[in-house]
């Protein structure tokens, strides 16, 4: 009875809502590790590249004071790599070790690397590997929960994590060498041991669905996502997307039997560097790791990508934007082809700077582009793709990609210049120096070559293969790997504005459905299903008081104070009142002003800060219904209103709906029958469908009954707000016409 002021401090929020950014990907591997990635490849968004202009300062008055300008600066010549000393070796179970003396801070940090990855989700199941990397780590381990894990780790200023991405997944951590021992020990427990426990489960899924309700909220990202989809096939491990009824069939022995799987000593490589002997540190491993003697076959090799062009251009209709965001491309290859390094140049002189082709003419000379770049994303075992991606206004759009398919040709035809060539080389050899600058990057780097069975040289080598880049290599590549008739080009913005423009292009056209599948029913509306239900809802109804307390309620009042999370001290007080059957006020004082809202089942009306009484707007009316629907000690009762259906979920989850539409999951902790959250759909800032979760930290007795009294709410799986029951009544006398005074 208390969400209605969450929903509508969510929408005078939203623009303070951090989105995840999307992952971008350079022409020459950056991150020493492969970073986890999210269930489907995600394409970079278009950026300014990295050099800027030079600034023209007034010549000085006197020759002799003049200082040097940068052209007269003189730098020596890179020097070849040095690799640091690192020690390796296998213990008896089959963990590789690799370790790294550092001595320059007193930290200690290392990384698991194992061979698995969301290519080896089951179809039915997309998502298992990403839940699973979560949840290792948030569920705990045998002997602590991860909420424990996080206190004892935040108290010595500690980390361990945990990640399953495309192609690897990943446990690390970092700690003062003082602390080594005891963060090595959470390290071993949560990499051999996680428990998996099942509301950490819940809480990863609901973020999970968040996600899918709110993927096409950001314009750039459909775009990103929706080329890279039609690259790699949506119907194949790399181009695949999680949705609600993928969800919905991974439960946690899912989880537990994904670890097993592929979490063994002989499919792990373990790197430590930091302030350590590594003799001693080698004895601490081995004492820890030795009695871990999992094993399971070898892991196949990861899917091939087999996927055939798709060009064309696909439209992602987004009419509230007056701007166009575009992907163009077609796949590539992988870092160790002989081509690479020439093509890294190339894709530089095309797009990859501010001096580059494509950003002088569409975004310096035309000012059509907002930003524009291109980029030869080579992956290292399997087929990266090349892109040029970019903004631009939606009247600009499609004299934006004219101009870039036309710059493409030109690279097909004709050697580039000298300057651009010096300018291209130098500035991906510049990039080798950041490569190699911490012993912790050195050794990350030699355990990703040893991970994708790249030479421990592999750098050494590209370094010198883009030094001799010419001129010829460059067109040779352009012609070779070019492929413009393949191309593949994703537009999302207002298409009214560009419209039958594109047919310019030549190319055949087509719309995007950017509709998310709605969730299935997770169980069958079947006997058995529905008899469950009806026990554990009794169960829960007994744990809290009975059926007799419950249907003596006729009325209720609340009087709690709401604390948002991150919001420096932010207080809301709120007070809810419900008359049976489903008559209902809520008054929020909040630092802004007083908001009312009333519902009486069919109708009712609001009364903002700014004065005035205005009917109740259709999403508004949705929520308040569901308020209605949610009322906590009627939905105990939901077995005995024959307009109501109940399933039982698994695992303590009953899902409850009416007629109206409102549904509700109810985690119930089947040993005590105490609910222990409550999960529903409602809508965020702008009409945004999000998940709420409520979970119930808290519970005190009043007149007989058991009552939540402090909650925890997320919405869209971040952390929102904690409510503190002040006061709770239950039959006052209340009456309705109290509920309908207006202010």
């Amino acid at each position: 009875m208390r969400m209605m002021v969450f929903l509508l401090l969510a929408a005078t929020l939203a623009a303070q809502t951090q989105q995840p950014k999307p992952i971008q990907i350079p022409s020459l591997p950056q991150n020493p590790l492969p970073d986890p990635r999210p269930a489907a490849k995600t394409a970079p968004a278009a950026r300014p590249p990295s050099s800027s202009k030079p600034v023209v300062k007034p010549a000085a008055t006197k020759a002799a004071t003049a200082a040097p300008g940068p052209l007269s600066l003189n730098f020596p010549r890179l020097e070849a790599f040095k690799t640091p000393p690192v020690e390796t070796a296998t213990l008896a179970n089959g963990l590789k070790l690799y370790l790294l003396e550092n001595r320059e801070l007193p930290l200690i940090r290392g990384t698991a690397v194992v061979r698995t990855g969301n290519l080896f989700d089951p179809r039915e199941k997309i998502g298992l590997a990403e839940l699973t990397g979560t949840v290792m780590r948030s569920g705990g381990t045998s002997s602590r929960a991860g909420d424990e894990l996080d206190e004892q780790l935040e108290s010595i200023a500690a980390s361990v994590e945990s990640a399953i991405g495309e192609t690897s997944g990943q446990v690390s951590f970092s700690c003062l060498a003082e602390n080594a021992d005891q963060v090595l020990a959470v390290f071993h427990d949560v990499l051999t041991e996680p428990a998996f426990r099942q509301d950490k489960l819940d809480l990863a899924k609901t973020r999970l669905r968040s996600s899918i309700a709110r993927r096409n909220d950001e314009a750039s990202g459909v775009a990103a996502r929706e080329f890279l989809e039609r690259l790699y096939g949506r119907d194949t491990p790399h181009g695949r997307r999680i949705e609600y009824e993928h969800l919905n069939r991974i439960d946690r022995a899912d989880l537990v039997a994904f670890h097993d799987r592929y979490f063994f000593p002989a499919n792990i490589l373990l790197a430590v560097e930091g302030d350590f002997s590594a003799a001693e540190m080698k004895t601490k491993v081995e004492k820890l790791f030795g009695g871990w003697t999992a094993g399971q076959a070898p892991v196949p090799p990861f899917p091939e990508v087999r996927r055939s062009a798709a060009p064309g251009i696909f439209v992602a209709p987004r009419p509230e934007i007056p701007q166009s965001f575009f992907h163009l491309g077609h796949l590539g290859g992988r870092l160790a082809d002989k081509d690479y390094a020439a093509l890294a140049v190339m894709s530089d002189i095309l797009g990859g700077s501010f001096a580059s082709r494509l950003f002088v003419r569409i975004r310096t000379q035309m000012g059509w582009a907002y930003d524009v770049s291109a980029n030869w994303a080579a992956d290292y075992d399997q087929p990266g793709y090349f892109d040029v991606a970019g903004s631009t206004k939606a009247s600009s759009t499609v004299q934006s990609l004219r101009a870039i398919l036309e710059e493409i040709e030109k690279m097909r035809s004709a050697e580039v210049s000298p300057a651009e060539l010096e300018r291209a080389r130098d500035s991906a050899l510049n990039r080798f120096v950041f490569y190699f600058d911490t012993p912790r990057k050195t050794l990350h780097r030699l355990v990703t070559y040893e991970y994708y069975g790249y030479p421990p040289d592999f750098i050494t080598r590209m370094q010198k293969a883009i030094a001799s880049v010419t001129a010829a290599d460059v067109l040779r590549v352009a012609q070779t790997h070019l492929k413009p008739k393949e191309l593949t080009i994703v537009i999302a913005g207002d298409s009214k504005t560009f419209g039958r423009a594109l047919d310019a292009l030549e190319r055949k056209v087509e719309e995007i459905d950017l509709t998310i599948a709605a969730a299935p029913r997770a169980a069958k509306t079947d006997p058995a299903s529905q008899a469950r239900a009806r026990e554990l809802v009794a169960k829960a109804r007994d744990a809290v008081g009975g059926a007799q307390k419950l249907e003596a309620i006729q009325d209720y009042l609340a009087r709690t104070e709401l604390s948002l999370a991150g919001a420096n001290g932010y207080r809301a007080q709120v007070v809810d009142r419900w008359v049976s059957p489903g008559t209902y006020r809520q008054d929020q004082q909040m630092p802004f002003g007083k908001i009312t809202v009333y519902w009486d089942e069919k109708s009712g009306w609001i009364a903002p800060p700014q004065g005035g009484v205005f009917p109740v707007p259709p999403q508004i009316g949705k929520q308040a219904s569901g308020e209605v629907f949610r009322f906590f000690f009627r939905l105990l009762l939901s077995d005995r209103d024959p307009d109501r259906t109940m399933n039982y979920l698994g695992d303590g989850i009953v899902e409850i709906s009416d007629k109206k539409g409102n549904t509700v999951e109810l985690h119930i902790d089947e040993a005590t029958g105490l609910p222990r959250r409550q999960i529903f759909g409602s809508f965020g800032g702008g009409g945004a469908p999000m998940v709420v979760e409520e979970s119930f930290l808290e519970w005190k007795e009043i007149d007989g009954l058991k009552t939540p009294w402090r909650t925890r709410v997320d919405h869209g799986g971040r952390p929102f707000a904690e409510v503190v029951m002040q006061e709770c009544k239950f039959n006052s006398g209340m009456k309705i016409e109290e509920l309908k005074k207006r202010p």
